[in-house]
């Protein structure tokens, strides 16, 4: 016997993806539930059995590393078997399941071609079913189905003692599916629950359903699974939304449950759509709790518009997201069935909302009061509901959301600025006045928060520096090079780096201004210099007076400075006479080094005056017994915190500055405490 169609072409036509290769099992065990209520039993009578099979040639292939496949490792399943005590495949079942498109379960939404999806999965299907006939007498029909033969080999036996039962055997399962599939016993019967959950939670419930894995012990009762699962009874709101008929199931699920908060559009009793509610209620995330414990919320949806509207293949439906406006009186879309939803469910969740909802503000409160000030000025320009973020977010992943929406006020500014240097003849002008005024509090709020974040890594900055100081567990110091990290990067110079990148406000607020910068680069490679020594000083920098209400002739006019900063490990304390162990010689012979080599600007031109520039020389250690020596020795005094030494080097034209770490860290944190305490920012 032969359908008259061409099912191979149907088969080629029919759309199931790999993630869905267990939606033919959830099909059979559905079509199992029907048989069960078509036969008239009551749900606690009905019983329907799910049988993992898996290959036996799996054992042998991979007993020899089970144990390098862990614990979860499981033979290949090669099919499956579900068995129930329905109404069996008697004649009328056995001439709809022939007819393609069959209407025969039009009244629950069936589509007729659930079949089709057993043949994109599995090679073949072989039923078995007993079943009671027109004259009362048990009658067994065995038959296979496939794509090559549609069905075939139908026999026929009479057996009155014979039980009535159906056996519905899934066999060959491909590889495409089965590899994008579940492969415990767990997970399957898990994720057949949720898929046939409707009929848990409608009145009257569900048959009994096992799933059996002959590789564990003992069946897996989805009744005790459902208990397991949900905190309490489902409630129901019943809504019409243009005309139609919905049925909204409210329910709660535990939190062992990996799933989200969401909802699921259902149709013929099956989950045909499964949606997140992530970001769709404000203070939906995270797991909600009530008096008896976490849970995760679930919304079923039911209709007899579902029914009339989902696909042949039960994974989608026939619902446009989001109506023309042509047909946006009459035509129901999916925009309208969720904005229902969406207000159903906030009201059903209400009060764990409001929980939710204010502990995000106070988590973005906390976070910004005292890491990331920068988004102060911009926080009542994000939308409340995208400040209804999860308690429980992490800091990096707070500080994302918040830089997404900095990042997109700054772009809509940079294009708001440039619509409005260019307005239309016919703006009218109080228009335009007040689109300059809020386009121009939007900017100070961007800037303010450009300032915020400055100063805030300032504090950063400060923080890391006194840390690096700090004498660590093994009893040494940090090396020079970290904290030279801190203050400048090595190995570069100005054409490298972003200023920010460079923290030498740390030593004087005015060497954050510069024309050439560089660190740790041999003379001669220093495009301001003549020199061809290889000499590296820690930190050169070169400073252009540009002051436009000055003029002069003179070649001996200050245009010019140089910084050279030396920087040494904490609590060295073996420096000596000389230019490899005195960090004050050293740097004053660098100094003099960059004059002989004619100082240019790093463009090529000679800076007039370049051999007498005026210098400022910068050592940055620890004052330990010797340091304190050398101080002496250039007739250097010491400050009035006794955490530094000062003096002018005559000889050299140069101003130089011994800063201890101490003073280092003391110093700016004293100058920008002001800044510190007007963001809140907490101070050590």
């Amino acid at each position: 016997m032969s359908m008259e169609t061409n099912l191979a072409g149907r088969l080629r036509n029919t759309s199931l993806p790999a993630s869905s290769g267990l939606l033919p099992l959830y099909e059979a065990v559905a079509n199992s539930i029907h048989g069960i209520e078509d036969a008239g039993l009551d749900p606690s009578v009905g019983k329907i059995t799910v049988e993992i099979v898996r290959d036996s040639q799996g054992a042998l292939a991979f007993a020899g590393d089970q144990k390098k496949r862990g614990p979860e490792a499981k033979n290949d399943i090669s099919g499956f078997r579900v068995i129930d005590n329905g109404i069996g495949f008697n004649a009328e079942n056995m001439t709809s399941f022939q007819t393609l498109d069959s209407d025969y379960k039009a009244s629950r939404g069936g589509r007729g071609v659930g079949r089709l999806m057993w043949l994109k999965a599995f090679e073949r299907v072989r039923i078995v079913s007993s079943y009671i006939n027109e004259t009362q007498k048990v009658n067994t029909r065995t038959f296979q189905f496939s794509s090559p033969n549609g069905v075939s080999g139908e026999e026929m036996q009479h057996d009155s003692l014979k039980e009535v039962t159906t056996s519905v055997f899934l066999e060959g399962f491909e590889k495409r599916y089965r590899e994008a599939s579940h492969r415990t016993a767990i997970a399957i019967a898990t994720d057949l629950l949720e898929h046939c959950l409707w009929y848990f939670v409608r009145e009257g419930g569900a048959p009994q359903i096992e799933v059996i894995d002959a590789e564990e012990d003992g069946p897996i009762l989805l009744d005790a699974l459902y208990d397991d699962y949900m905190v309490s009874s489902a409630e129901i709101d019943l809504v019409e939304i243009k005309g139609e008929k919905f049925e909204l199931t409210h329910i709660k699920r535990r939190t062992h449950t990996s799933r989200p908060h969401a909802v699921a559009f259902c149709a013929s009793g099956r989950v045909v759509k499964d949606e997140s509610l992530r970001g769709k209620i404000p203070g939906l995330f995270g797991a909600l709790s009530d008096e008896s414990g976490p849970f995760v919320y679930g919304c079923f949806v039911t209709s007899p518009f579902l029914d009339r509207r989902v696909r042949s293949e039960r994974i989608a439906f026939d619902i446009e997201d989001e109506q023309t406006a042509l047909f946006e009186g009459s035509e129901l879309s999916f925009k309208d069935i969720r904005e229902i939803i969406y207000e159903k469910a906030q009201g059903h969740l209400e009060s764990f909302l409001d929980e939710n909802m204010k502990n995000a503000h106070e988590r973005i409160e906390k976070f910004v009061s005292e890491v990331a000030p920068r988004y102060r000025p911009i926080i009542n320009r994000i939308p409340e509901t995208d400040r209804n973020i999860d308690p429980n977010i992490s800091d990096k992943d707070l500080d994302l959301a918040l830089h997404k929406h900095l990042y997109e006020m700054e772009r809509t500014i940079l294009a708001d600025g440039h619509s409005l240097m260019s307005p239309s003849p016919d703006q009218d002008v109080n228009v335009y006045a007040e689109k300059l005024r809020e386009y121009l509090e939007r900017v100070e709020d961007i800037k303010k928060s450009d300032l915020a974040n400055y100063v805030s890594h300032r504090k950063v900055v400060i923080d890391l520096l006194e840390k690096a100081i700090e004498r660590k567990a093994d009893g040494k110091y940090a090396r020079e090079d970290v904290i030279h990290q801190l203050i400048m990067p090595m190995q570069k110079d100005s054409n490298d780096l972003m200023t920010a990148e460079a923290s030498l406000w740390l030593v004087d607020e005015r060497l954050a201004f510069h024309n050439y910068l560089a660190s740790d680069k041999t003379l001669r490679s220093m495009p301001i210099t003549g020199a061809t020594e290889t000499k590296e000083p820690d930190l050169c920098r070169l400073e252009v007076y540009d002051n436009p209400l000055f003029v002069s002739d003179s070649v001996n006019s200050p245009f010019a400075s140089l910084t050279v900063i030396e920087i040494k490990r904490p609590m060295r304390n073996d420096a000596g006479s000389g230019d490899e162990k005195d960090p004050i010689e050293q740097a004053l012979n660098y100094l003099q080094r960059i004059r002989d080599g004619k100082v240019t600007m790093a463009n090529g031109r000679p800076i007039l005056g370049g051999t007498s520039i005026p210098g400022y020389c910068y050592v940055l250690c620890d004052l330990t017994e010797t340091m304190r020596k050398r101080c002496l020795m250039h007739d250097l005094m010491i400050t009035s915190d006794g955490l530094g030494y000062f003096g002018y080097k005559k000889s050299f034209s140069s101003y130089v500055e011994v800063i201890s770490f101490d003073q280092l860290v003391t110093g700016a944190k004293q100058r920008n405490r002001a800044f510190f305490d007007k963001l809140g920012l907490p101070a050590k």
